[in-house]
This record gives C-alpha cells, structure tokens and sequence, in this order.
C-alpha cells in the first residue's frame, strides 16, 4: 500500500495537468482564431486594421482564462490576403506554439457578380 498510494496520486496530478495543458491550448486556440477573424472583418473596412489593435483584443480574450499559460503572448501580421495570429506561451517547463489564420475576402462583390449575370 505504501507503494501504490503515492502512485495513485502522481497518476492523478498528472492528469490533471494534462487537462490544464488541454484546457487552455483551446482557449488560446479559440482566441486566436476569433482574432484572426475579426482581423479579417475588419480588414475589409474602409481604414483597415492595426495589428497591435488585434494583439489587444487577443489579450481581452484570454485575460484570465488560462492556467498554465497565463503570459501568453501573441503576434498578428495583417497583409491584403490574409490576418496570421501566431501564439507562443510557456509555463510549468511546457510550451505551446499555435498559428490560426484567416483569409480576407469581398463576399459582397462575388454577391454582386452572382447577381449580374442572373
């Protein structure tokens, strides 16, 4: 008993570590890649987009959610194609590396062309 209890409760700390990691790689995933959208909403606009104005929007969106990476950092690159999120965190001798991206399309002028030639 001496030998199985302290590896019940290394298999337990374990795993619940494993679902820290899990957990808050699917909160930087989701941010990143709901930055990447918005990016690309928003670089349709008249003024486009900065982006260290998505880099603070990724930051509202993970401040305070994640556990073992709570300094993670993101670096957003908008061009006339496409808005690139790339996160990089690390903490607890773990690190994570996500890229989400998004594309920037004109669906209003494939509407358009689609209503021309009906």
């Amino acid at each position: 008993m001496s030998a199985v209890a302290p590896l019940c409760l290394l298999l337990v700390a374990a795993c619940i570590l494993v679902f820290f990691y899990f957990h808050d790689k699917n909160i930087l995933s989701g941010a990143a890649y709901e930055t990447a959208t918005t990016g690309s909403i928003k670089a349709r606009e008249k003024d486009g987009v900065e982006p260290g104005e998505l880099e603070a929007l990724f930051a509202q969106r993970t401040g305070g959610k994640c556990i073992l990476f709570a300094g993670a950092g993101a670096e957003v690159s908008v061009t006339e194609e496409e808005v690139a999120v790339n996160v990089t965190a690390s903490g607890g001798g773990m690190r994570l590396s996500l890229c989400r991206k998004a594309a920037v399309t004109e669906p209003e002028k494939k509407i358009r062309n689609i209503r021309r030639f009906q």
